[in-house]
């Protein structure tokens, strides 16, 4: 699967901390779950397949299940260490993810380790672990351009102003708006307009399956300059008018 962002986690079977010595040597034979390794100051090599891979203040690994590797020390350290089980196959190999800050990352872990002494903390362990993978998908998203980083968290708490354009955008990464854009466009082979139209029409959605607006009004709340403008955008992202789709899709059971 390898998409972190659709992952379906079923168990997470231990949160611990391993202290692993610089000149350490050891192999793992068929590993029993999935594992999740990352460290705050120590450095580690696994290798698997003759591939080598680095676990670092700035590298997470995701370690498969049912595969062997030997690993190495090469700085003292200590190692938070999540095993995991999922829902559909994750890997067969190392998968190596940015870490964008460890210091959230290590918050959550130290939170993660802490509940997980009683099982009556399970959903908050879940959601605790869930908040870390999707800190490293974000960072993983954005691999190589975590310049845009602003730009994206703008974006999710902005989308719906009318006024949002490029510029703003790119005022947020303290870069030129052509600067911009074409990085964006790279990165999520998307432009910016595109990628907020989307999201908008995503929120659309939500707002007409609910049937609390009327189309005026959803039109509005999503940022669109006016509703014929929305409804047009709508049809063509979703073969539906804005009318037709409340009428397919509206909750009125619940």
């Amino acid at each position: 699967m390898n998409d972190l962002n659709k992952i379906v986690v079923t168990d997470i079977m231990d949160v611990i901390t391993v202290f692993s010595p610089k000149g350490r040597f050891e192999k793992m034979n068929n590993r029993k779950y999935y594992g999740l390794s990352f460290s705050n100051d120590g450095q580690i090599t696994y290798t698997h397949n003759q591939k080598n891979y680095i676990s670092d203040p700035h590298h997470a690994i995701i370690l498969p299940k049912g595969q062997s590797y030997t690993i190495y020390g090469n700085k003292s350290g200590e190692f938070p260490v999540i095993n995991f089980e999922c829902a559909d196959f994750l890997c067969d190999t190392m998968i190596v993810l940015p870490i964008e800050n460890i210091d959230f990352i290590m918050r959550d872990f130290i939170q993660m380790k802490n509940l997980f002494l009683s099982e009556r903390n399970r959903t908050k362990v879940m959601s605790l672990f869930y908040n870390i993978i999707y800190n490293l998908w974000e960072s993983t998203a954005l691999c190589g351009n975590s310049l845009l980083l602003p730009a994206i968290k703008y974006l999710g708490n902005n989308y719906s102003l009318p006024e949002l354009t490029n510029k703003t955008l790119a005022d947020q990464c303290n870069i030129s708006e052509v600067h911009f854009r074409k990085l964006f466009t790279e990165q999520f082979r998307i432009t910016p307009r595109q990628y907020i139209i989307d999201i908008r029409i995503n929120k659309a959605k939500q707002l007409l399956t609910e049937g609390i607006f009327k189309i005026n009004a959803v039109s509005e709340k999503c940022g669109f300059s006016n509703p014929y403008h929305f409804s047009r955008l709508f049809k063509e992202k979703t073969g539906l008018t804005p009318t037709e789709y409340m009428q397919q899709n509206r909750i009125i059971k619940i």
